[in-house]
């Protein structure tokens, strides 16, 4: 059976679920899974890419190449 097939499987049987506790379970369960697998993706920078970053964040503040929140929350609504 592929993934997708399994997936729709699963969904079946919990919509099906008549029992709270059950769905709390199932629903932290995937939280704690989502957090895992988040956090073993993550990566600490080197100290070489931190300060490279912090430098061209300083430069780009000397050279005017910033957009304030207010500028970029409009941009952001005329994404949609």
């Amino acid at each position: 059976m592929d993934l997708q097939l399994r997936k729709i499987h699963f969904i079946q049987e919990f919509l099906r679920l008549n029992n709270e506790l059950v769905i709390n379970k199932l629903e932290e369960l995937l939280r704690k899974e989502k957090a895992k697998i988040y956090s073993e993706d993550l990566k600490p920078f080197s100290l070489e890419e931190f300060n490279s970053m912090v430098n061209s964040a300083e430069e780009d503040s000397k050279n005017n190449r910033l957009v304030n929140a207010i500028e970029l929350k409009k941009d952001i609504r005329a994404w949609s």
